[in-house]
């Protein structure tokens, strides 16, 4: 069949969400189908199958596909390290950290590999949906454009534009998209999509003819707001939300400046003994928290004096003196110790900062990147769990002697010798549904546990059956060349 491109008139439309939809109803249709987005810009990454990484919103596609995320998915995905520096990585690896102003004259460079891996894909599969990256509306950046309508020009894609009704003007999305594009590239639009409708859609019928008269493009339908949203993994950590359940147990994660592969909070937000709570920038943390976890990080010591601008480290202190427990992972894991080290500048200027002593341990950052899917063994009950670490820095001291878990045959983590205190470099360890019971039961959540995989899963399938019965999926489909 071939590829079709999904774009957005505006960043967090919802095409990551269409996009794994898509593919979940073309699997069922039949066809064996790939998900592709040229450029990402995200710090919560997946390691793939091939050993390298890519944005979780793509693996995630991935699985909507049936298949194993790989680099080719994600070919280019940029990590900022700060507000103006990213990491730039390229088919799974690491190739460079640029300013933001500098990024433009790599681009050009990047097609290359951007195509190398589409080419590799559409060969290898009925159908590839790509999704772009923010806007093809910014045509202040389409020089070089690798993410929206420079790739789709030069893989011949055809696309379609979605629009986010749910945050007004969707008309003026839409239409002013075409007025800004230059003629070659609204030409390559085929049509659009509505997306996050509440209420009667009926009742923008009259603005739906609107848009197809003023641009001249098919409309494939105005898709209701996925009510099951929450119950798929989190691109952003923004979309984790405000938890509702009501849970007996509060956990609270620190919302980190560059918070990074938080996905190991996906499945304790479905659990319905806990109550997670994200903690934002200038507030404290509560003192009824049963557990503070502090998650990873692209800045480690960059986010330990954000950690401590909040408060945090007070409220930490306090917090363990009322007996409550703490689990810093990965870079938070660094942060617990008494120091971090990074002689040589890795993630920012040369140095050493005081770590938050919970731990007696410490870390030196390194140039080797450890990016690895592990097989475990949890050291406290034996359980065994699938997880992936992604870091650089190693850490040593006492607290070591008592690890969190075995990997390989080595001990992994340390745990502070009161033991309410964790650190451990493994991601995604509360996936493993059995050893996520056995965690929570510490902390006095009963029948936790359920398969978080299956409601996943589940979840697809209904984001697929939405789709089908709001919008014209054989229509889409059929543009695909």
């Amino acid at each position: 069949m071939g590829a079709l491109m999904i774009q957005g008139a505006g960043s967090n439309v919802g095409k990551s969400m269409i996009v794994a939809g898509l593919c979940r109803a073309a699997r069922l249709r039949g066809l064996s189908v790939a998900p592709f987005k040229p450029q990402n810009m995200s710090n919560n990454a997946a390691v793939t199958v091939d050993g390298g990484e890519i944005g979780r919103a793509q693996a995630l596609q991935a699985m909507a596909c049936g298949l194993e995320p790989v680099v080719d998915m994600n070919p280019v995905l940029l990590k900022p390290e700060t507000e103006t520096g990213a990491q730039v990585v390229v088919q799974g690896r690491r190739v460079a950290t640029v300013r933001a102003r500098d990024y433009a004259a790599l681009k050009p460079s990047l097609m290359a590999p951007v195509l190398e891996s589409f080419g590799r894909l559409r060969a290898a599969y009925d159908l590839v949906i790509v999704e772009g990256a923010g806007s093809p509306a910014e045509v202040n950046l389409r020089a070089g454009d690798i993410a929206n309508m420079g790739f789709a020009v030069a893989a011949d894609v055809p696309v379609v534009l979605v629009g986010d009704i749910d945050r007004g003007g969707v008309i003026a999305q839409i239409v002013g998209t075409q007025a800004v594009l230059e003629a070659g590239d609204n030409a390559r639009i085929a049509g659009f999509l509505i997306n996050k409708f509440r209420g009667d859609p009926r009742l923008f019928d009259d603005g739906y003819r609107l848009i197809e008269a003023r641009t001249g493009w098919r409309g494939f339908g105005v898709l209701p707001y996925f009510a099951g949203a929450g119950r798929l993994p989190a691109e952003d950590a923004l979309d984790i939300g405000a938890d509702t359940k009501g849970g007996a147990v509060k956990i609270v994660c620190l919302c980190l400046s560059r918070m990074a592969n938080f996905d190991d909070l996906d499945p304790l937000k479905v659990e319905p003994g806990v109550s997670l709570v994200m903690l934002r920038a200038g507030q404290p943390i509560p003192g009824d928290a049963t557990l503070v976890i502090i998650p990873g990080s692209k800045s480690t010591r960059g986010d330990l004096a954000f950690l401590r601008a909040q408060g945090w480290d007070i409220d930490l202190a306090a917090h363990v003196r009322r007996g409550g427990h703490v689990l810093g992972i990965c870079g938070g894991y660094q942060m617990l110790g008494r120091v971090v080290r990074d002689p040589e500048g890795f993630e920012g200027a040369a140095g050493a900062d005081a770590g938050l002593g919970l731990l007696d341990v410490e870390t030196v950052m390194s140039a080797e990147k450890r990016l690895t899917r592990v097989q475990a063994v949890h050291a406290g009950s034996g359980l065994a769990l699938q997880g992936y670490e992604i870091h650089i820095g190693r850490t040593t001291g006492a607290d070591c002697a008592r690890p969190f878990a075995r990997v390989e045959g080595a001990d992994e983590g340390a745990i502070s010798r009161d033991g309410r205190v964790t650190g451990s470099y493994l991601h995604g360890l509360f996936s493993d549904d059995a050893f996520r019971a056995a965690y929570l039961a510490g902390l006095g959540v009963t029948g936790a546990g359920h398969g978080y995989g299956a409601g996943v899963e589940a979840a697809l399938d209904d984001l697929a059956a939405h789709l089908e019965a709001h919008v014209d999926v054989a229509g889409l489909l059929g543009l695909a060349r």
